[in-house]
């Protein structure tokens, strides 16, 4: 065990060196996505290749090898291989292949783009598009960032080419879990070397494996795991570790803000060798548009979201309301804004609040003739007030407070309800006879 630990550390530090060895003068943050997104591009060439090399093997045919098969011959497997892995990629353009090309070829960075472009390409239409859609967006082979010429650019791409090819990490077939804890790792040196803003991204992993344990308390399985603000993907990932693998039954649901993360998670997903099947991440702002609320129920929810982050703006709570508010809820509604002179004497939570006075006034005020019609010309004269800021805040404040007791009120009520129909029903049940036998009240 010890051992295993010690090449561990060492592997660690060789991919540490060799990450900060190629950015140059590269911000270590921005070259991240080249590093992780290079590392992405090894692991699903070799995943791939593993995959048809072991299916041709076990029919007796020992001499194949997917890498050096002809396009035509390859191309006869692609629906099958896109229907189970989700994604196909010709044996020309596996990352070993290119890789060997790479150093004699002066369209390096072209022949990239196309091959990111086909891998993707190779999922749409299928169930595994969205997972796939933009997954190579963030490695830009044709950034200055890399080179201020194509042929500078190029030089850089071979070095990362082979730099990560070089790393011990095994097939991917057999050793996945090498490939996701390099890339678990990268994340956490990238976090912790950029800061605050790293934190944004990635939760540490002893933070994710704590959080991940608290939740399934005295569970063997859940049903689904759900992070609201998933980040990068790691405290997700952690339930994989602590439940063990395809105890997540149906499946990795998170919503991510930021665009690059987003991706980040996604890869993540798959380094970790869960299927395309078995996640549903989703790009977009949890609060104004969540992708996930009319789901089955999840049995496990965990986040870590962005505290720091403040709810600002004149949109976030008026679309949060129109989610939140039924009478909202409708299609002439989803422009409401805030006029910027209102911007500073109004609370973003006290307008999210008197949302559900205006849906008042919505359903108070609706015809019915072919179909349901708010008064408009009413709905415009509606005022919100304009108390002093500190009044708004207390409003917001108590508000807040009966929210977060609603849930737990919400249970003992229930108890109550129960009682009370058992026991009405218990006091107003009479037979005939004793209705016969009753005297005047």
């Amino acid at each position: 065990m010890a051992s295993k630990e010690t090449e561990r550390a060492e592997l660690h530090k060789t991919i540490w060196r060799i990450a900060n060895d190629l950015r140059g003068s590269v911000d270590g943050w921005d070259f991240k996505s080249y590093v992780l997104g290079m590392l992405f591009y090894r692991f699903i060439s070799e995943s791939l290749a593993a995959y048809l090399n072991e299916y041709e093997w076990e029919a007796g045919n020992t001499d194949f090898e997917y890498a050096g098969l002809g396009r035509a011959e390859a191309e006869q497997a692609r629906a099958e291989v896109v229907n189970e892995k989700g994604y196909f990629i010709l044996p020309e353009d596996l990352f070993t292949n290119v890789r060997a090309k790479g150093r004699h070829d002066e369209n390096l960075n072209e022949t990239l783009s196309r091959v990111f472009t086909n891998i993707e390409a190779s999922a749409i239409g299928t169930s595994s598009e969205d997972d796939f859609k933009g997954l190579f967006d963030d490695l830009d082979v044709n950034s200055s960032k890399l080179g201020s010429t194509v042929k500078k650019r190029n030089e850089k791409l071979v070095k990362l080419l082979d730099a990560v090819g070089e790393l011990n990490l095994g097939h991917a077939r057999n050793t996945i879990d090498a490939f996701g804890d390099a890339y678990e790792y990268l994340m956490g040196m990238y976090a912790a070397n950029a800061g605050k803003s790293g934190g944004e991204y990635y939760t540490p992993q002893e933070v994710s494996e704590l959080l991940a344990r608290i939740t399934v308390v005295d569970k063997t399985e859940v049903n689904k795991v759900y992070d609201p603000a998933c980040g990068s993907g790691s405290l997700l990932l952690k339930f994989d570790k602590v439940l063990g693998h395809d105890k997540v039954r149906k499946g990795y649901f998170g919503q991510e803000i930021n665009l690059t993360t987003y991706n980040l998670c996604r890869i993540n997903m798959f380094l970790h060798d869960i299927g395309h099947e078995k996640f549903d991440i989703a790009h977009g702002d949890t609060l104004t548009e969540p992708m996930h609320w009319d789901d089955e129920p999840f049995e496990a929810i965990v986040s870590n979201p962005p505290y720091s982050i403040k709810w600002e703006g004149d949109a976030n709570p008026l679309e949060h309301a129109l989610i939140t508010v039924p009478h909202l809820s409708n299609q002439r509604f989803t422009s409401l804004s805030l006029k910027p002179e209102y911007e500073e004497r109004l609370d973003m939570r006290f307008v999210f609040y008197y949302c559900f006075v205006l849906d008042a006034w919505c359903r108070n005020n609706t015809t019915i003739s072919s179909f349901a019609s708010v008064d408009m010309a009413g709905f415009k004269r509606f005022r919100f007030p304009l108390p002093p800021m500190e009044v708004q805040a207390e409003i917001v404040s108590i508000l807040d407070k009966f929210k977060a007791l609603e849930a737990t009120l919400e249970a003992e009520l229930a108890a109550r309800r129960g009682q009370y129909a058992y026991y009405r029903d218990s006091l107003l049940s009479f037979d005939d006879r004793e209705r016969e036998s009753g005297g005047p009240l």
